[in-house]
């Protein structure tokens, strides 16, 4: 442009600015309500935070009675509550304090709950290891030479180690299932759209998912109820008519009429361990056994490209254009943090922002809506498998919890351990199916999960299956 044009347009943007955007930004910001009082809480010393899954203690009470009632909450530092800081794993966000409650935080304390802290999440949510955190590495309860899984390290820590009840995570490519599996807890990622996203931190619009970690199956149903239903508009995800039973209800444990699919393409991966392929072969099959449900294995080839989907999906980035509620605040401090603090972000984050740039930049979305497109051809091919089976089930990740990366590990290493457990995961975030994570037993000591995944908002029976297995594991004992 010449000289004159550029002046030109600086003046049309000039006026454009003044005419609208001021006035926006000095319009008030509607918030979500903050019910409950609470005091800024503090950081626990290393004395008090054994598995360093801690990020933030506090002491919130919620309403005097409901089915929570007694429960002790941890609540995923992804996820806004009001005065307590949040950091989400991430330098970026060091400081930042949030004046919303998310709506799962709400509901949590209207059912009675008792949130007592914030749990360690990996950077930005960006790993399925437990090292990636700015505040350092999560320990696995079960032995601390071993990782927790990501991105809900802190959350299945402080569950597997008894330090809480319950806790809420979060899902995009697993990060509820894969550490559930590795601490031997249960973790189910719900059907997109069942419970509100609405305040927590998003990676991408449809990939997110929050739900609940528990150490049985009934405690998970418990908290479900408490944070499943629509919100009321603000979270477009939700169906209009959502309806929520009481999950606990169908928790009977009789499963002699249902037909179980085992997924072929979930075991023998280049990855696999041969004990883990093993024994969630044998827990599937006791379901029969013990059980007395139908027990068949069954194939559905796409699959094996599910994590594809997912990767470029979410290499995207985050914040697709959507109606919903938006906390300006958190945007606000996540966009000034990354012009401060982009050095400071995990080497997972760097990669993860370097291809979505490269992709955006020279394809233009094309990738990304081929994998959304390839994504519901996959949906389909759950859909056709769900309608001969009740469930389907697979080993949760393909091997035992991973040894934390050397110190100063090469780049390859270290981007190994951060996403080399998601291939059975990340499918469903893609297609959106409810899938739940119970631990199977044990080899060489630590923890093996079963995958159990359903039809779309059949939470009910997912949550069956893995009641009647947890009752067929415990008689055992």
């Amino acid at each position: 442009m010449e000289e004159s044009e550029l002046m030109a347009y600086r003046e049309a943007i000039s006026s454009t600015l003044a005419d609208t955007y001021q006035r926006l930004y000095e319009l008030p910001d509607p918030k979500l309500p903050v019910k409950y009082p609470r005091t800024p809480g503090y950081r626990p010393s290393p004395e008090d935070n054994p598995y360093n899954a801690w990020y933030w203690r506090c002491d919130i009470k919620g309403a005097s009675s409901g089915k929570l009632r007694g429960k002790t909450v941890a609540i995923k530092d992804n996820t806004c509550v009001a005065g307590v800081p949040m950091m989400n794993g991430s330098r970026t966000l060091e400081g930042f304090v949030p004046d919303v409650d998310a709506t799962v935080v709400s509901r949590i304390l209207d059912a009675g709950g008792h949130i007592v802290g914030k749990s360690v999440c990996e950077d930005l949510c960006c790993s399925g290891g437990s090292f990636t955190a700015a505040t350092g590495p999560v320990v696995n309860p079960h032995n601390k030479t071993r990782m927790c899984g990501g991105s809900s390290s802190g959350s299945a820590a402080l569950v597997a180690g008894g330090q809480v009840d319950m806790a809420t995570g979060g899902d995009q490519g697993g990060s509820i299932r894969i550490p559930a599996a590795c601490c031997g807890i249960v973790g189910l990622k719900p059907t997109y759209g069942l419970v509100p996203y609405t305040g927590i931190m998003p990676i991408e619009f449809t990939l997110d998912h929050t739900g609940p970690m528990a150490r049985t199956v009934y405690d998970t149903a418990l908290m479900l109820e408490a944070m499943a239903g629509y919100d009321g508009g603000l979270d477009p995800r939700q169906p209009r008519d959502l309806k929520v039973p009481e999950y606990t209800l169908g928790l009977t444990g009789k499963i002699h009429n249902l037909k179980i699919g085992i997924l072929k393409e979930g075991f023998g991966l280049k990855t696999s361990e041969a004990d883990v392929d093993k024994t969630v072969r044998e827990a599937a099959e006791q379901l029969g056994t013990a059980g007395g449900a139908t027990v068949e294995e069954v194939s559905v080839p796409m699959h094996s490209d599910g994590m594809l989907y997912m990767k470029m999906i979410c290499f995207k980035g985050a914040g697709t254009a959507a109606r919903m509620y938006y906390d300006t605040t958190l945007q606000e401090a996540f966009s000034r943090g990354l012009k401060c603090h982009s050095n400071d972000l995990s080497k997972r984050g760097k990669l993860t922002r370097l291809i979505a740039k490269y992709l955006r930049e020279d394809y233009h979305g094309i990738f990304y809506g081929k994998a959304q497109n390839l994504g519901r051809e996959l949906c389909k091919a759950y859909d056709a498998a769900l309608e001969k089976y009740d469930v389907l089930i697979l080993p949760t990740i393909p091997k035992k919890a991973l040894v934390f990366p050397q110190e100063n590990a090469p780049l390859k290493e270290y981007l190994a351990r951060a996403s080399g457990s998601a291939p059975n995961t990340s499918p469903t975030n893609v297609t959106g199916h409810p899938a739940l994570s119970i631990n199977v037993g044990f080899s060489d000591g630590l923890p093996v999960g079963m995958m159990i995944v359903g039809r779309k908002f059949d939470e009910i029976t997912v949550l069956n299956v893995a009641y009647a297995y947890e009752k067929i594991r415990d008689a055992e004992k």
